[in-house]
């Protein structure tokens, strides 16, 4: 197949660069750039640099790292982001999630422990409290 250079594109945030349908079954270590899509089954852990999406027809049986994590399907492992995770309403977790913002609609079956951490531009508690400490008050 010929490519014309202006089909050529780089990858860009919340690009869609790969779809895992119903019925297929991946087993082993993925890795993506962009934005997946899986309403197939996956089974091992899943790396990616922008958002993951477990449709409604997904299962994965896996630890999913990813910046952004949305579920509608079922997940059984971790879950952990660097922006967010979203749990639709027909979603089905089962499994430990860190991330800093967390959504969970009504509906949602979780089963685990959640930790809700700090975005990494975000300053500590510590550090807070330090500055806090150092600021004279006035009465």
């Amino acid at each position: 197949m010929f490519w014309k250079k202006s089909d050529m594109r780089s990858v860009k945030a919340g690009d869609l660069t790969g779809f895992i349908d119903e019925g297929a079954e991946i087993e082993g270590h993925c890795t993506f750039g962009g934005t997946v899509m899986l309403n197939g089954t996956v089974r091992g852990e899943i790396t990616c640099t922008d958002t993951v999406i477990i449709g409604e027809k997904g299962i994965a049986h896996t630890t999913i790292r990813a910046g952004a994590i949305v579920i509608s399907g079922q997940v059984v492992g971790n879950l952990m982001a660097t922006q967010r995770v979203e749990m639709r309403d027909a979603a089905r977790v089962f499994g430990d999630i860190e991330a800093p913002v967390v959504v969970m609609e009504e509906g949602v079956i979780f089963q685990g422990h959640c930790q809700m951490t700090p975005k990494a531009d975000a300053p500590t508690a510590s550090a807070a409290q330090r500055d806090l400490s150092v600021v004279p008050l006035k009465r």
